[in-house]
């Protein structure tokens, strides 16, 4: 088999050629908008970003990086097909195997798990990585057409306003629907009562996410007879649906009880336990998020489902110092605004994660838990600027069994004749 690289020049039959190619067609010849170019991503480097800020969950990091390489070669396929001249030998080849008439559909994506496992950062770290309009939207604003409310179609209206008024720019873009979970049917079975923030705005969500046609307003606010619509086809809009669904893992540990029950089956309850604290939501099913509230034809228009795990002790640690904006560098640049250097030991580090993790918040537990311990650090901050200060925190201070105390330093001085000197400044 031919290598994709040949004496240092691409193989001309190779994959990447092609999308080259296609990229290069639909560049038109004069200046184009950035959005008119969808450039591919492949799953290495898209996974390689997301390691960049997005600590742990390497299982839902790769899906993830699958599926939006897979987006993106529908659109360059869909660009080939409606423009054959952008890509004549790469038809030529679908041809040779009979599959110039095959329409790849898209794989709509259901992210969930428990709460600060990284859910929305995930989908806020695609958004910068990618070249396409990616919008960030919350399910909770939205309720059924004719109630108060927002109506689902605005979903597309502010992918739209993000694509700077490019229909073809916004027809393959990405959706994110965050707090997805807060829509799942809040009403008993059998009741009459019309459910319009949860059942019905998971009704009005189905056209959209299987790929149809939509008239929506160019603009947010309240329609009127003035409002200029616009026609957008969902067919090649990527959705990304996440939540905490919260209490799902209680369904799921109950479906697996009952398994466990019968001739033959030992009960374990360790076991259970285990699993109810770290994995439990990779062992979801459909019919557990059918059982928690969504429908079975929403559920079926999320063909990849990507659970995510409880963070680690170890991982909160992590998130505290590796990812590009880690919330140490974040502490770190605000003192350093007031000259002062911090820096923290492994065991302040491991006394915040362990009180973050206390919290059952995951990693958002992390800043709540900064915001205290530096509380007093933050209020008594010098004022003296000809000063350099240095704060050292650790672990008796997180704990509160030590008192904070800056370090004071004179400026360096060009002077060799200056020595440095300490000041303890209790707090």
């Amino acid at each position: 088999m031919r290598s994709v690289h040949e004496e240092g020049r691409l193989n001309p039959r190779s994959p990447q050629t092609i999308f080259s190619a296609i990229e290069s067609a639909a560049t038109p010849q004069k200046q184009a908008e950035p959005s008119d170019v969808v450039l591919l991503k492949y799953p290495a480097e898209v996974f390689k970003t997301l390691n960049e800020f997005v600590i742990g969950q390497q299982h839902a990091k790769k899906i993830l990086s699958v599926a939006v390489f897979n987006h993106l070669k529908r659109i360059q396929m869909h660009t080939a097909l409606t423009n054959p001249e952008s890509a004549p030998e790469f038809l030529e080849r679908l041809a040779s195997h009979n599959l110039h008439k095959v329409e790849v559909e898209k794989s709509n994506i259901l992210i969930f798990g428990p709460t600060g496992s990284g859910k929305s950062l995930l989908a806020k770290t695609l958004a910068r990585l990618l070249k396409v309009p990616f919008v960030i939207t919350d399910a909770t604003s939205y309720t059924e057409a004719g109630y108060v409310g927002e109506d689902v179609e605005n979903i597309l209206t502010r992918l739209l306003i993000q694509a700077e008024g490019n229909v073809s720019a916004a027809e393959r873009g990405i959706v994110y629907i965050d707090e997805i979970d807060k829509i799942g049917s809040k009403l008993p079975s059998g009741t009459t009562s019309r459910d319009v923030s949860g059942e019905g705005v998971q009704q009005a969500l189905l056209k959209m996410l299987e790929g149809s046609t939509m008239s929506v307003p160019d603009k947010l606010g309240k329609k009127d007879h003035q409002t200029k619509m616009v026609t957008l086809n969902t067919k090649n809009i990527l959705f990304i649906a996440g939540g905490a669904f919260a209490g799902l893992d209680k369904i799921i540990s109950s479906r697996i009880h009952r398994k466990s029950l019968g001739f033959g089956n030992n009960i374990s309850s360790s076991g259970s336990s285990e699993n109810d604290s770290t994995e439990i939501f990779t062992l979801a099913e459909p019919r557990d998020l059918v059982q928690f509230g969504l429908i079975p034809e929403f559920v079926g228009r999320f063909p990849i489902q990507v659970p995510l795990c409880h963070l680690s002790t170890s991982q909160l640690v992590e998130v505290l110092t590796k990812p590009t904006n880690a919330l140490v560098q974040q502490y770190r640049a605000l003192f350093l605004m007031s000259n002062i250097d911090l820096t923290f030991d492994e065991s302040a580090l491991l006394a915040i994660a362990n009180q973050a993790k206390s919290m059952n918040t995951g990693a958002r537990g992390l800043r709540s838990v900064m915001e205290r311990v530096l509380l007093e650090a933050s209020f008594h901050a010098p004022t003296n600027h000809s000063q350099h200060y240095e704060l050292h925190v650790t672990g008796e201070m997180v704990n509160r069994s030590h008192s904070f105390e800056f370090s004071v330093r004179p400026k360096p001085s060009n002077s060799p004749t200056d020595d440095d000197t300490d000041l303890a400044v209790n707090m």
